[in-house]
């Protein structure tokens, strides 16, 4: 059953209609329908969250698979999903929670999402496997419990978000992992996931990390569509540019999924020649994901190219910093927020019943 919620970002419109602010497709929604993402309706000339409290998917995974690489390593989080979401990517392999168009779910009340991932040893709560823009009023109540307890919180995102949503929740997330696909080519957007071009998602990161939170950028490179040398040298000079060249940057390989299972997975070889492309525009920590055992998917110092952080997918195998994130070999930092666990022990994601 729906649980309706109050919204925060919305305002009036003329003709009884409302106007969406949590994402940059601004939908203008008449009395009684909802918006693109299904889960924002206007009732009665207000807009409510349909699915607050109502979990599709939830999951531990290690923090590395978010993929997060310089943020808290080692840590477990409680990864939460809802239906419904504000793109249409053609390749979704979360399709069926995604492109939902029922509000279902399981009943999670923040106080019990908080609850459940203490209760399963984890360290932050996690938004991912759906945009959890879409349900940003129900996100921003668990993340204020989650810092009651000491837990940090983090999104999964497309970063398909407006000032006001940026605003709202910019003070209180800590991480984010922002996902372009296509490295945001204006053109594979428009045909492949129905959004316009990245200029949202560009302004997104810009002001989050602004205001403190960790960035982190992905690319998923979709082959032959989406592979694009010129798009992606574009997409690591903006990351540059606006973020700064710490910034970890993950090139991640695509599979066929969903509405797409024309194409093979993206060729490794594909992978390393745009890992270079980025490395080329001055990003110093580029990584290779979903291609597990390649030797970029460690950390490397940027100073001299030992190898800081030895990883074999979202498992830390050997941890070379010292106490204070410096390279066991020369000295040089390694910018990480928080160093590695001292209890860490390598796990795999596990579903949650």
């Amino acid at each position: 059953m729906a649980s309706a919620h109050p919204a925060v970002l919305f305002e009036p419109a003329s003709g009884g209609k409302v106007r969406c602010t949590a994402c940059a497709r601004y939908c203008v929604i008449p009395e009684g329908s909802h918006g693109f993402c299904y889960v924002r309706k206007n009732e009665g000339g207000s807009l409510v969250l349909l699915s607050y409290g109502l979990a599709a998917a939830v999951q531990v995974d290690p923090v590395e698979k978010k993929p997060l690489s310089h943020f808290r390593p080692g840590a477990r989080v409680f990864s939460i999903g809802t239906v419904g979401c504000n793109w249409r990517c053609q390749y979704c392999q979360n399709a069926e929670i995604s492109q939902e168009s029922e509000i279902r779910g399981r009943p999670l009340s923040p106080s019990r999402a908080v609850e459940r991932a203490i209760e399963l040893g984890c360290q932050g709560v996690t938004f991912t496997y759906n945009e959890p823009t879409i349900f940003i009023e129900y996100a921003l109540d668990v993340i204020r419990a989650a810092h009651e307890h000491g837990l940090f919180a983090n999104f999964v995102t497309n970063g398909y978000m407006t000032p006001e949503a940026v605003a709202l929740i910019g003070r209180h997330i800590d991480a984010v992992s922002v996902d372009f696909k296509g490295s945001g080519e204006a053109g594979f957007m428009r045909r492949y996931i129905s959004a316009k071009g990245p200029a949202p998602i560009l302004e997104t990161m810009q002001g989050l990390q602004e205001l403190g939170v960790h960035v982190e950028v992905t690319d998923l490179i979709v082959p032959t569509v989406g592979d694009s040398a010129e798009a992606i040298r574009t997409l690591a000079r903006e990351v540059r540019e606006r973020l700064g060249p710490e910034t970890p940057f993950h090139l991640l390989r695509w599979h066929p999924d969903y509405r797409m299972m024309d194409l093979p997975e993206t060729p490794i070889s594909t992978l390393e020649r745009l890992h270079a492309v980025v490395k080329g525009e001055g990003l110093r920590y580029a990584y290779l994901g979903n291609v597990w055992g390649h030797p970029l998917e460690h950390t490397y110092c940027a100073s001299c190219g030992a190898v800081a952080v030895e990883r074999y997918g979202f498992l830390i195998r050997s941890w070379n910093l010292d106490e204070d994130n410096r390279c066991a070999e020369c000295g040089h930092p390694v910018p990480m927020v928080g160093r590695l666990l001292e209890d860490y022990t390598p796990m795999m994601a596990h579903a949650v019943a």
